[in-house]
């Protein structure tokens, strides 16, 4: 191979890069919108070139796969590849396992019925303190549900739980397909790979 070769290769290389994004920080690199400037991607990703694959809401954490290949941006964000994303999922109350049943068959939201999700009862995970932590209520006991959807509507776990009657507290995305946030800390990013 000659230089122009090497080079051109190089040059079509894509980059998936993994981000655990902290609560309260933006699925995105500029905050246009707010007078008093919040924490984004910017704040934390100093690779150029790289951008969110779908996004993850302010106020919940976790994995956020960025990319420099608008093919592979789509693939990953669109619904219709049914690419599977999986949350642990802190709700308030004790969910039955036949509360997780209704997830398990689909719940019809205001925008229409879910694909089925899987939902089950998890342990407490070993996970990072939250900043600001999550606000309790001693009366009320809180439960950990892993769910993992092939679908992704503007909050929709928010969602889905609060319509079986158990509100989330805490919302931490732990995969993305074949990505996950297995070693990676809270506010760090690490490159997955190049295609």
């Amino acid at each position: 191979m000659d230089l122009r070769t090497d080079l051109g290769q190089m040059w079509h290389m894509v980059h998936v890069v993994l981000f655990n994004k902290p609560f309260g920080v933006l699925s995105q690199f500029t905050d246009a919108r707010s007078p008093s400037p919040r924490p984004t991607l910017s704040t934390f990703i100093d690779m150029p070139g790289v951008y969110p694959a779908g996004r993850l809401d302010r106020d919940s954490e976790g994995l956020l796969v960025l990319t420099d290949d608008g093919k592979l941006q789509a693939r990953i964000a669109d619904p219709k590849h049914k690419l599977t994303k999986t949350y642990l999922v802190q709700v308030e109350g004790t969910p039955t396992d036949h509360d997780l049943q209704a997830l398990r068959d689909g719940v019809t939201l205001k925008d229409g019925p879910t694909r089925p999700a899987k939902a089950r009862l998890v342990d407490p995970p070993a996970l990072w303190e939250r900043d600001p932590p999550v606000r309790f209520r001693k009366s009320v006991p809180d439960t950990w549900v892993e769910i993992t959807i092939s679908e992704g509507r503007n909050r929709q776990v928010r969602r889905m739980t609060a319509h079986i009657g158990f509100p989330t507290l805490r919302l931490v995305r732990w995969r993305v397909g074949d990505w996950s946030l297995d070693g990676l800390e809270t506010g760090k990013w690490k490159i997955a790979g190049t295609v």
